[in-house]
């Protein structure tokens, strides 16, 4: 099998804690998360690019060691208020909207305290659907 060069591709991780990254890069490997949301309002702060289908990328351990190749597959950007449970459980995060959205709301006023943001329920949400191309020996 042909290894992918990792070294050219934009390399990140999920959330704002250890714990909740490193989580979350192992439901990505066991196969069960396929999609992330983030704030369109931090990319903007942040000063980056947002995702677009077909683009390849590496998500890390918090530490920075790389877990897995994925190509982004589709991108929408919707109203906080609008995300439904077809869309959320592509997150492989929770069982109900209503979990989802708790949890979601406590990462993004959490993120807006610490980059300048506030979060309501009108803000718009990158919707990140992708696949996993390679895992990558940790």
């Amino acid at each position: 099998m042909v290894k992918t060069d990792i070294s050219k591709l934009e390399k990140w991780h999920f959330e704002i804690t250890e714990g909740a990254a490193n989580y979350l890069l192992g439901l990505v490997l066991e196969g069960k998360k396929r999609a992330t949301a983030s704030s369109l309002w931090a990319y903007e702060i942040e000063g980056e690019e947002i995702p677009k289908a077909g683009q390849k990328s590496v998500i890390t351990y918090w530490d920075g060691t790389p877990g897995c190749v994925i190509q982004t597959t589709n991108v929408r950007i919707l109203p906080y208020r609008d995300i439904t449970f077809e869309i959320a459980v592509l997150e492989g995060e929770d069982d109900t909207l209503e979990s989802w959205q708790k949890n979601h709301i406590e990462f993004f006023t959490e993120e807006g305290k610490e980059i300048g943001y506030e979060f309501n329920e009108d803000m718009p949400v990158i919707f990140e659907e992708f696949e996993v191309l390679e895992i990558l020996e940790r």
